[in-house]
């Protein structure tokens, strides 16, 4: 995007829509589709096992195949995924984290793969390649979770993918510092600013430490790096928090990394608005949220985003469809093509009232990134929990005032009177969904996949991808040679777990609180509890379970903090955990009560099977219930298969989550 000086009209930013389901194949439909109809850019969603490193049929993958975004599990899936969509003219963003460098060797080998067949020289290809992988491992580890390895090797991942793209694919930015999820989590706009400098802080530093470039393409590294934010419906803050980024920006890398050039140092960004602030209530609504947002991120010209992506207006009920994603695009389209905003310069310079709330930001972020630093940067403040116990305290304030009434969602806590909605008038067809046969059709793909290739290929470049690890050698060049290979995602991942180790990251839960919960109906429900606890000769106990891959664990914070602060034992042990581990510590730990979170879209494959094994461990008078984004009809179905209670969305008032989760104790104690 040009920086004109003159009045000359902008281009527009970078038009995408965040896709991908079921299969490399219907994928590959969707986005040709999607370019067909305007969109000027590419936003890959994976699922769930290639975010985590898994193939189709492992354990863990199971009933998360295709579910939040499209399995590739090779370089065959990745061809099919952008078969006729020329790589070298894409712009192309892959939101993947912990298994970015194999994703990005399985695109780089397939943009050559292209090139080749076209007769073209292959390095110039690549050379041109433009887009982004997220890669913001520090933000796994405090919202997303779809980290797999500890924070040291993770960084060096990193580390070497930025080395390898500046010396070989240098419009490629190897890194999104994403504070997207961070918001999500309960981030203020001073913590969302604050904690996403730090990890690019923690980033450049190791990249300049490493010694893998000289120090005069340092300026290029910085150049590379770039940010992927959130916008929230309180749009003038939101505007005012992405210019305070973009000074701040520019002050970090003059005066900590000594860049000189104006240009290196222009704070580029891409956003999607706020998700989870859409509404499962009156959805509608969702639509003038999005416009509003998408706002806070196009009015100033100084800190307008460079790429934009909208979610649909239903994504609180499930996977939008083609025409909701439509849709979503036409709100980009209406706003850079019929309106004026692209002729004028910055729209607020000289505003005091812009510029004291900028100043405001700048200043609690400044002192917040000073403390971390003191703390010995973003991998210390993870690994000791603080990070993720400020915005989970954040967003249990925000919960409280929600539920106190003091800030308004309209439709949920206000004006929730409603006609029905001709929008939903299809039922649970106003919502994609992924045919469970196309998790048994990934399955049986890779086995045809293994059996088909050279074994011994494989097993030397996993060597001597291993090897490399053990080293300080970039692994960049021995992933690239896997992928040519035919090696897959979880066998790449596993090579990797062998030598760096896995990593489960503090949940954040037991320094958190709502504080200011001494309301009348916290105290009513805080002696429902004990006296239960009396009644039944033992304090109550909850275990919150995040069965399968789903790391979007804020819900399951939320619940446990609340829980523990109505009075009962609450047993949390994180994310990522098998149906038999849930059931284990269920068993262990004597637990009175076994609440499930899930937002993949999992639920008919995890929950029956926790509920099952419950049966078959000789505690099948254990309730449990679950909490989710999950349609009416699979409630019922849920509800069919012994699921005591199903909570949604439009569940916002936890308190009365938490008497609802007494009530289901009593009934199964057969208490009055």
């Amino acid at each position: 995007m040009p920086y004109p000086t003159d009045r000359e009209r902008d281009r527009p930013w970078v038009m995408r829509t965040y896709a991908g389901h079921s299969s490399a194949a219907k994928s590959n439909e969707l986005y040709r589709r999607n370019l067909a109809k305007g969109q000027t850019g590419l936003s890959v969603a994976f699922d769930l096992p290639t975010q985590t490193g898994y193939d189709p049929d492992h354990e863990l993958a199971r009933g998360e195949v295709g579910k939040v975004g499209v399995p590739v599990s090779h370089i065959g899936d990745m061809r099919t995924l952008f078969d006729q969509i020329p790589l070298g003219e894409a712009n192309t963003s892959m939101t993947i984290n912990a298994t970015a460098m194999w994703l990005l060797s399985l695109y780089v080998s397939v943009a050559q793969e292209q090139a080749e067949a076209e007769g073209r020289d292959w390095h110039e290809v690549v050379a041109k390649l433009a887009g982004t992988t997220q890669n913001d491992i520090i933000k796994e580890y405090l919202s997303r979770g779809t980290y797999v390895f500890p924070p040291g090797p993770s960084l060096r991942l990193i580390t070497d993918m930025v080395a390898f793209t500046v010396a070989n694919v240098p419009k490629w930015n190897p890194i999104n510092i994403c504070s997207y999820h961070l918001q999500e989590v309960g981030a203020t706009p001073v913590q969302e600013v604050a904690y996403s400098m730090c990890t690019a802080i923690a980033v450049l530093d190791a990249v300049r430490d490493s010694g893998q470039l000289p120090e005069d393409k340092f300026g290029d590294v910085v150049a590379r790096i770039s940010f992927f934010v959130n916008a929230g419906v309180r749009f003038v803050e939101e505007m005012c928090k992405m210019r305070a980024f973009t000074e701040l920006w520019d002050e970090i890398c003059r005066d900590r990394y000594g860049i000189a050039d104006p240009k290196q140092r222009r704070f580029r960004y891409g956003v999607q608005v706020n998700s989870l602030g859409l509404t499962e209530a009156q959805p509608e609504n969702n639509v003038q949220r999005i416009v509003l947002e998408m706002l806070a991120v196009s009015l100033s010209r100084k800190a307008r985003a460079r790429a934009i992506q909208l979610p649909a207006w239903n994504e609180a009920l499930g996977l939008p469809r083609p025409w909701d994603q439509q849709w979503a695009l036409r709100m980009q389209q209406v706003l850079a093509y019929e309106t004026d905003l692209l002729e004028y310069e910055d729209l607020f310079d000289g505003s005091p009232v812009i510029q004291a709330k900028v100043n405001e930001i700048l200043a609690g972020a400044r002192e917040e990134i000073d403390r971390v630093q003191a703390m010995g940067g973003a991998v210390a403040a993870v690994e000791s929990g603080y990070m993720k116990t400020q915005m989970v305290g954040s967003l249990a304030e925000r919960r409280r005032r929600i539920e106190a009434g003091e800030e308004t969602i309209v439709g949920v806590n206000k004006f929730d009177t409603t006609e029905p909605s001709p929008l939903q008038a299809e039922g649970a067809k106003a919502i994609e969904t992924v045919d469970p046969v196309a998790e048994r059709e990934a399955v049986e793909a890779i086995a045809r996949w293994r059996a088909d290739r050279d074994a011994d290929a494989v097993e030397e470049t996993l060597r001597a991808l291993r090897d490399a690890a053990k080293t300080d050698a970039n692994l960049m060049e021995a992933t690239l040679a896997c992928a040519r290979a035919g090696v897959t995602t979880g066998e790449w991942s596993a090579a990797l777990r062998e030598v760096f180790g896995e990593y489960r990251a503090p949940t954040g839960v037991s320094g958190a609180s709502a504080s200011g919960e001494a309301g009348a109906e916290l105290a009513k429900v805080r002696e429902q509890v004990k006296a239960t606890g009396e009644e039944l000769g033992e304090r109550l106990r909850m275990l919150v379970g995040k069965p399968g891959l789903d790391g979007h664990s804020n819900g399951a914070e939320q619940i446990a903090v609340r829980a523990r602060d109505t009075g009962f034992e609450v047993v949390y042990q994180g994310i990522r955990l098998t149906a038999d581990q849930i059931v284990a510590a269920a068993v262990q730990e004597g637990v009175h009560v076994v609440g499930l979170s899930i937002l993949s879209g999992s639920h008919l494959e995890a929950v029956p099977a926790v509920v099952e094994g419950l049966r078959a461990a000789g505690a099948g008078d254990v309730p449990v219930v679950v909490g989710g984004i999950i349609p009416p009809d699979d409630a019922k179905i849920l509800i069919e298969n012994g699921v005591a209670r199903v909570f949604t969305p439009k569940d916002y008032e936890m308190t009365e989550i938490m008497a609802e989760i007494v009530r289901v104790i009593r009934q199964a104690n057969k208490l009055a």
